[in-house]
């Protein structure tokens, strides 16, 4: 069963909703031992988690340098307090929750798909601590101090999160962007291939027509021939008159 997505999910995320995102998740991981499931359901769900829950590390709530085995102990604790039969309730947003869930455990098992993952979160890295360095490039050239609020280790973990999840979804614009792209493609090549389809089922049933019709032009023809001939025997054809002998 699937909900319906909120129009707030189906845009990127801005800075404000990450801020506040981040501060709930903060909030939720420091009551990790007492975590219930309408938090865990909550947290899934909320406004932009089409976007948010792109990253199955953070859906899951483990680092990225977990051993696998470790990210399936944590899916099954995950998985049982979301389960739909767990939240009967709450049952539809469950279902979505769980489904959520079990997408970031398949996404994490194939290895191919986690490579993709982690390499994204070290761009991610990359990206902010060279964001960070120009912007300091640029207080210094303008003669102002250059320390900044993510010099603090908890800010830069929170700066790095946002660029994350930025970056996942600016992935994943561009992957639907191109999935679009290549069915309006097939789109075009089909309704070639049926505008030719139909020109050759038109050709063949002109053929068919031609050919059944051959006998009734044969017989036509051989009719049009013996009319003929009798018009030459009983001399019903066309004569000119005799000119006549002038008299003097």
């Amino acid at each position: 069963m699937a909900s319906s997505t909120s129009s707030a999910e189906t845009e990127p995320p801005t800075d404000a909703s990450f801020n506040s995102f981040i501060s709930e998740v903060k909030a939720i991981e420091e009551r990790d031992s007492v975590l219930t499931p309408k938090l865990q359901i909550d947290r899934l769900l909320r406004p932009g988690s089409t976007y948010f829950n792109l990253n199955p590390f953070e859906v899951l709530q483990v680092e990225p340098n977990l051993k696998i085995e470790d990210v399936k102990k944590k899916y099954r604790k995950l998985s049982i307090l979301v389960h739909p039969d767990k939240n009967v309730d709450d049952k539809e947003r469950a279902q979505t929750a769980f489904e959520a869930v079990s997408k970031a455990m398949k996404t994490l098992e194939d290895e191919a798909e986690r490579k993709k993952c982690l390499d994204m979160i070290e761009e991610a890295k990359q990206k902010a601590q060279h964001e960070l360095e120009e912007k300091k490039k640029f207080l210094k050239r303008e003669g102002k101090p250059t320390e900044v609020p993510e010099d603090d280790e908890e800010k830069f973990k929170e700066y790095v999160y946002k660029t994350t999840v930025k970056l996942f979804a600016e992935y994943e614009i561009r992957r639907r962007d191109l999935e679009q792209k290549e069915a309006n493609i097939r789109k075009r090549e089909r309704e070639t291939e049926i505008a030719e389809e139909e020109k050759v089922k038109k050709h063949k049933e002109w053929q068919k027509e031609w050919e059944a019709g051959r006998d009734k032009r044969v017989n036509n023809w051989r009719d049009f021939k013996q009319q003929k001939k009798k018009k030459k025997k009983t001399g019903m054809g066309f004569k000119p008159p005799k000119p006549k002998l002038e008299e003097r």
